[in-house]
């Protein structure tokens, strides 16, 4: 099983992840953010590119998809919260939107 993150390494890496909101204030056990990209094949392409990394971290985001926006929540399941599997993969997430210009 995962270690759950303790609340101030919680905070910490959220100060790294400013488009990312917790689903709880006072007890968070997700993370969430929206991508907007310019068309659905953008928006297909990192999802496909963003499942890549998910599979080979062994960590798979719940995700809802409607033409050119991605929705993401992030959580570790077996471990009933967030471990640095969430971080890790909300980051990735970033850099590969940022790499497409979102």
């Amino acid at each position: 099983m995962r270690t759950l993150l303790a609340t101030d390494a919680l905070q910490a890496a959220l100060v790294g992840l400013p488009h990312w909101q917790v689903n709880d204030a006072e007890k968070p056990t997700a993370i969430q953010r929206k991508f907007v990209f310019k068309d659905f094949s953008q928006a297909f392409g990192f999802m496909t590119q963003a499942a890549m990394q998910a599979h080979h971290l062994d960590h798979h985001p719940e995700w809802f998809n409607v033409y050119n926006r991605v929705e993401v929540t992030l959580n570790t399941h077996d471990a009933g919260g967030l471990t640095q599997l969430d971080i890790d993969l909300a980051r990735y997430m970033d850099q590969l939107a940022g790499t497409m210009g979102v």
